[in-house]
């Protein structure tokens, strides 16, 4: 994985970041983005393109939001997501560490 969607995406899910996504490996949960480790080629796109900032590179990312690496990869690959997020629906719920998480 090279880039990781953390917890200020959710509730938020401005998209900005799929729009920029060459290769579009992300992929909309109910309240937030997911990053599909296995199809991010690591341009980097995603990360300015976020108003919210939640979108880290793996090896930066700041140690309160660690968790939300393996959240995002459990979630894509439970999800059998492959393929390109633009054109998915959104999943119904969250990976259990966003669904816990006090609506905005």
């Amino acid at each position: 994985m090279a880039y990781v969607v953390t917890e200020a995406c959710i509730d938020i899910q401005d998209r900005s970041c799929m729009e920029e996504c060459p290769v579009d490996c992300i992929y909309p949960g109910e309240r937030m983005m997911y990053i599909h480790p296995d199809e991010c080629v690591d341009c980097g796109k995603c990360m300015p393109a976020c108003p919210s900032e939640a979108i880290h590179w793996e090896h930066k990312m700041p140690a309160a939001q660690l968790e939300f690496v393996e959240a995002n990869a459990l979630f894509v690959r439970e999800r059998g997501f492959a393929g390109g997020g633009e054109d998915a629906d959104p999943a119904d719920g969250d990976h259990p560490l966003v669904a816990q998480r006090k609506p905005r």
